[in-house]
Order: structure tokens, then sequence, then C-alpha cells
């Protein structure tokens, strides 16, 4: 007899597929592209968590920007919200990094799940009593606004004396379907996360707690640029369409013909537009973002050249020393921007395109 969870992935559409096709070829490319130095990376990936933590909170009624997140962490109080604001975007923030530094390590089961909940919420106050704990009451999933307010009932979810045998059940389920490839992982992680939020677990957390779980599962499938864009903000940025796509799945689940295609249709356009703005900061109009100052010195030099440039010139009008000349003009190579013509002493360079 077919598995439930596996029953929702048999009858699906040909935009499914074609999305799932893009993205494993702008995942090819992240892969095969220009590697960004350690240095831009790590800028990238700070940026992301600043802006990971505030959409991420934010969706669940937090109301911290993501200027107020970066004075946050950088140890400048802000007096004018409430603790567990702060609580619970301190809880976010570290436990996220920890996930983009250690997803190598991390072994996917339910016991991590509860250590990672106990995590999310360690620094908030209300949330002691419950951290790491599957709900021992009811819990509705709400639709809050920009302010914070709830404005209705989005879905009802799992009982709490039904949590423990369903969330075994879905662990059970999803690491086997990863381990043994049952599915394309993209649907097996997707599948997984509208179950998850079905069932929501926690008294409390389970949004951001799915959204970071996304990271690591997505990471640890190969999409590793999940680091340096930022999926919770293109979330916050639908949120109605986020909302809604979880209803119009969830409310199949108990029907004859249980469906996954709205929900899977969002998640998959949300990472969609999360591999192409990957791939943008490759692109020359994103450059910048990449280049150390000499760096950029020395591309914005040469593009207001039209013709070719030798290293002493580079050298002599911009006054950067010919050694470090030859390191930027090796990168700009490396990000495929700038080309080599000749050899030895009549080697010059023009920029590409």
């Amino acid at each position: 007899m077919t598995h439930p969870m596996d029953q929702r992935l048999e009858r699906l559409s040909g935009s499914v597929w074609a999305k799932i096709a893009q993205i494993d070829e702008l995942k090819g490319r992240w892969i095969g592209g220009a590697q960004l130095s350690p240095q831009v990376l790590g800028r990238l990936k700070l940026s992301v968590l600043v802006t990971s933590t505030g959409a991420s909170t934010r969706i669940e009624g937090a109301r911290l920007s993501d200027e107020d997140i970066e004075k946050l962490m950088r140890g400048i109080s802000i007096q004018q919200f409430t603790d567990r604001d702060k609580q619970e975007v301190q809880g976010y923030f570290e436990l996220l990094n920890n996930v983009f530094d250690s997803w190598r390590s991390l072994h996917f089961s339910e016991s991590l799940i509860k250590h990672f909940h106990k995590e999310l919420l360690k620094y908030v106050e209300k949330d002691k009593l419950h951290r790491g704990d599957y709900k021992h009451s009811e819990n509705k999933v709400m639709m809050v606004d920009a302010a914070g307010q709830s404005v209705g009932v989005l879905f009802d979810t799992t009982p709490a004396w039904l949590t423990n045998k369903e969330m075994q059940e879905l662990m059970e389920w999803a690491i086997d379907a990863l381990k043994n490839q049952n599915h394309h992982p993209l649907l097996v992680i997707g599948n997984f996360l509208v179950q998850f939020l079905q069932i929501h677990p926690f008294q409390d957390g389970n949004g951001r707690l799915s959204r970071v779980l996304t990271n690591m599962l997505m990471l640890q499938a190969g999409y590793v640029f999940m680091p340096y864009v930022s999926h919770e903000k293109i979330i916050e940025d639908n949120k109605p369409e986020y909302y809604l796509a979880l209803r119009q799945s969830q409310k199949t689940f108990k029907t004859d013909e249980p469906t996954i295609v709205p929900w899977l249709d969002f998640y998959l356009d949300v990472t969609l537009k999360q591999a192409n703005e990957a791939i943008a900061l490759l692109s020359a109009e994103n450059i910048e973002k990449l280049l150390s100052p000499a760096q950029l010195k020395v591309w914005k030099y040469m593009q207001s050249r039209s013709e070719e440039v030798t290293p002493k010139e580079l050298s002599d009008m911009l006054g950067i020393p010919r050694s470090t000349i030859s390191q930027v003009l090796n990168r700009l190579m490396d990000l495929k921007r700038v080309e080599r013509l000749g050899l030895g002493r009549g080697t010059r360079y023009k920029v590409i395109g």
C-alpha cells in the first residue's frame, strides 16, 4: 500500500517538474561558476544572517528591522522594543549561524529537531517551560499582520495527544526518502515542510524552526547557495501567498485526493528566485559586491578604457604595486570579467564583452 506521504507526490503538475529542472540547472551553475573569495562569502553570509533573522521573526509578528537586528548583534541596546522580540531574534540568529557553519556534520533526526527548538527559544523567557518539548495543549496557526496582530486562524493543527506519533511517522518517512532517494530531494523537503507545519509539533516557534530546517536540508541536498541569498526574505515579501499555499494544500490532507501542488509551486518559486539571485551575484551587474577596494579600483579603470591595458600601465596609473595588480587580474579572470591576451612581456588584458 502506498504511503500517504508518497501518495501526495504521485500526480504532480508539469510546472513543478519544470521549476525543479530550472533550480537544478542554476545549482550546477553556482557550483561550477566562479569561486568567490572567503572574505566575500563571509560578508554575504553575515548580511543574509541579519536579513533572514529579521524576515523570519517578522513573519511571526516580531517588529525589529534589519538595522535594529544589526545593532543588536553588535551589542548596541535597542530600548524601544519588547524583550521578547530581542530574545527571539538572538535565538534565530545564533541557530541559523550554527547551521551555516556546521550543516555537513548535522544528523537529521527527531532529537536534532528538538535540540534546534531548544536553541531557537533559549533566550525567550515565556517559552522556558516547553523549549525542546512537543506541545501538551492544542495550538492553531494564526495569520499575523504587519503590526504583529493576529488576524484569524489559518488552519487547525494535529492534536497534542497525536503529535508524538505523527512526528515519528513523518521523520521515518523523510529520513528514508532522503537516504534512498525515493523522490527528488526538493520534493522530499517540500513534503516534509508542509507536513511539519500541519502538525505544528511545538507550542511556539514552529514557523521559524521550519525555515531553519529548510536551510539545513537544502544545504545537505547540495543547494550550497543557501547562506548567500535569504529565502526567509523572499517568503516575507510574499507572505499572503505563503499562507494561501499552505492552506490550499493542507485542507486536502484528509480527503481522498491529497495534493501539495499549491505548496510545492510556492516553495519552488521561492527557491528558484533564490537560485537566480545567487547566480546574479556572479554577474557583471553585481561584481562590485564581490571585489575588494583594490580590485574595484582596477576594474573601474579597465571599464573606462576601450583598449587593452598592461599590468605596468595599471600599476603606474593607479599607484598599486605590480604584485597586487597581478593578483587583482587573476581574480578578475577567475570571475570571467577579464581575459588575458599574449604571453610574457607582451601580455595585455581587456574587459570581456
